[in-house]
């Protein structure tokens, strides 16, 4: 398939699958998540769905365990919702990039005021 249809595609499914857990589903497990991205296999079979989480770890187990039990519903909202060959099997994973993004500005802002000194403009320098 081609890539820009691939995009197209994924786009779509990340679309469906935010609005459809903005309603909110029955399961008490499933707490504040994100979909950040998905990546759908060219042949339409598969899908991995990139999801963030708000919680500590415990939490983030907890929903995926709930978005894992509830993926049938989902598919069955995106078989709904787009006209596809196939509707593809969904895979839940954890997007640990906000982490690292967070973790990277922390040490940033460590480093950058550890090394605070006179600037350009200063009368020192």
């Amino acid at each position: 398939m081609a890539p820009d249809r691939m995009r197209r595609v994924n786009e779509a499914v990340r679309e469906v699958l935010s609005a459809r857990l903005a309603e909110g589903l029955k399961d008490p497990r499933i707490g504040f998540v994100t979909v950040t991205a998905v990546e759908t296999s060219s042949d339409l079979r598969h899908a991995r769905v990139f999801v963030s989480v708000l919680g500590d770890s415990e939490e983030r187990d907890r929903t995926l365990a709930g978005l894992a039990s509830s993926h049938g519903v989902l598919q069955a909202g995106i078989a709904r919702e787009l006209r596809l060959k196939r509707t593809p099997t969904l895979e839940f994973r954890y997007d640990d990039s906000v982490d690292r993004s967070m973790r990277i500005s922390e040490l940033l802002e460590r480093e950058g005021g550890s090394q605070a000194g006179p600037g350009p403009g200063s009368p020192e320098s």
